[in-house]
Order: C-alpha cells, then sequence, then structure tokens
C-alpha cells in the first residue's frame, strides 16, 4: 500500500486531531472543510466569503498534492440552509465552468458545528 502523506494547508486546520487532507497513492481525500480565513482562521461574517474560502482551499489541497481541481472526482457540501446551494453554485461555476469536466456532487441540509453554513469534503484522483 502506498504511503499516506498528510496535506496541511494554512487556515485550514481543525479544532480536533484530523488532518485537512490526505494523498494516499495517486487519491486525495480531505476531512471536512470549513470557510475559514486562510490568513487569520476566523470564520467569515458572511456565507459568500465562508463558500469562496472552501473554494480556495481546495484549489489549494490539489495543488500541494500535485494536481488540479480538473483531478477532483467528487464533491460532497453540506449546508445549514437550502438557500446556500444556489450561493456554491456561483463558485461551482467559476471552478468548473465546463459543463462537460465537472466533478460529481452532492448537496445536502444538516445541521453544522456552530459557527459554520457550509462545509465541504472531496475525492480526486491524480
Amino acid at each position: 500500500m502506498a504511503k499516506r502523506e498528510v496535506l496541511r494547508i494554512r487556515g485550514s486546520e481543525h479544532q480536533n486531531p484530523i488532518p485537512t487532507a490526505v494523498k494516499v497513492g495517486n487519491m486525495v481525500y480531505t476531512s471536512a472543510l470549513i470557510g475559514s480565513n486562510p490568513e487569520t482562521g476566523e470564520m467569515p461574517d458572511s456565507v459568500e466569503e465562508e463558500i469562496s474560502n472552501l473554494f480556495h482551499y481546495m484549489h489549494e489541497i490539489m495543488k500541494l498534492a500535485g494536481g488540479s481541481v480538473d483531478d477532483i472526482a467528487h464533491l460532497s457540501v453540506s449546508v445549514t440552509n437550502r438557500e446556500y446551494k444556489k450561493l456554491v453554485n456561483v463558485e461551482w461555476l467559476n471552478m468548473f465552468p465546463h459543463e462537460d469536466n465537472r466533478p460529481a456532487r452532492h448537496t445536502s441540509v444538516k445541521d453544522l458545528r456552530e459557527g459554520l453554513r457550509v462545509q465541504i469534503e472531496l475525492t480526486a484522483v491524480l
């Protein structure tokens, strides 16, 4: 089995002893990413900024793993309000503008840790 490589992204650290992402062979997996400010680690006031930060982290994780967002195979998106899906779609279309080159995605409404409105998990194949 390929050795697991922990990928650390500034600002995305968890409160728990869980890595932000891992790479095993040609696969990349994330924990539940949160949209904290990359510079301060604090949660932004606006959900739009929270979502923008999440997409920033996905880009940074894929770059650190040696790939790009084009290698993302699947995203699981959790939102606390169904209306946030529309806001996620704005960043989604910016990152994946071509209809025939988008990862699979599932969005569900869930209760998230206090202060979070959106979180994302990704799986990628390099």
